[in-house]
């Protein structure tokens, strides 16, 4: 691990993917954390500093064996709204991602990984219509998942109806159905609803992953400013804790169906 951690320290992400390849899901999360964390404090202009023995004997220590992660895919709003040319509220930068996210899409269904699309919808009289324009109305073709990503059998569904997907969703109490303790967050837009997103689920003790090639904001810099904010923050402690007891006591879904 101590190797990984300066590996983290020297080289880009990807590099810091392969070396930590095979390693247990806990250390590879470790070394990417790292990563962000030397690269957040460049962007602020501070310098890093070695830390003393005791320290550094004390911060490897705690990093013994942990349970690993169970994630889920989040694939949030994108919706013909959003994605097709002309749109009222198109995400022109969200068309760029769909090969990385449908690369990412198979991949998890066949590791069993759950998949999670979590779908603005409103209703006509729905006054968020008079800020945003009428959008993702219930039931009307432009609140359907865009065709190249349109939801596999197994995949789950889940409705919002603001920028966050927990606020007043079944979010929630499908991911603790399902088991998962980790969220992949992908789609758009990065700033809005990926960032409310990210920040109630850490304040509820999920740990959150928002890959870059599977991410689209209004721009370039928005995206940068919103994951850069987001890599320095970490789940609310007591809530993972008690998120991760949960998980250790009932079995994952790639689990349940193996024993069967």
């Amino acid at each position: 691990l101590p190797d990984l951690l300066e590996r983290a320290r020297s080289h880009d992400l990807e590099n810091v993917d392969s070396h930590a390849h095979g390693h247990d899901a806990y250390t590879e999360t470790v070394c990417r954390d790292v990563w962000r964390l030397f690269h957040l404090a460049q962007f602020l202009g501070l310098r890093p500093e070695e830390p003393g023995s005791a320290l550094r004997a004390r911060l490897l220590a705690g990093l013994g064996p942990r349970v690993a992660p169970r994630r889920g895919l989040l694939v949030i709003d994108m919706l013909v709204d959003h994605l097709a040319p002309g749109s009222a509220l198109e995400v022109p930068r969200a068309r760029a991602i769909v090969p990385a996210l449908r690369t990412r899409l198979d991949a998890a269904r066949l590791a069993g990984v759950p998949v999670v699309y979590v779908l603005d919808a409103h209703d006509p009289d729905d006054s968020d219509l008079d800020a945003w324009g009428t959008h993702a109305l219930r039931g009307s073709p432009g609140a359907s998942v865009w065709e190249p990503l349109a939801p596999a059998e197994g995949d789950h569904l889940v409705e919002k109806p603001s920028y966050s997907a927990f606020h007043a969703s079944a979010l929630d109490a499908k991911l603790s159905e399902l088991g998962v303790d980790t969220l992949v967050l992908t789609g758009c837009l990065t700033e809005m609803g990926l960032f409310a997103t990210a920040t109630d689920a850490l304040q509820r003790g999920y740990a959150v992953e928002i890959p870059e090639d599977a991410q689209a904001g209004a721009a370039p810099e928005l995206e940068r400013a919103a994951l850069t904010v987001l890599s320095a923050m970490a789940p609310y402690g007591p809530a993972r804790q008690a998120r991760l007891a949960a998980a250790r006591r009932e079995p994952g879904p790639a689990e349940v169906r193996e024993a069967g």
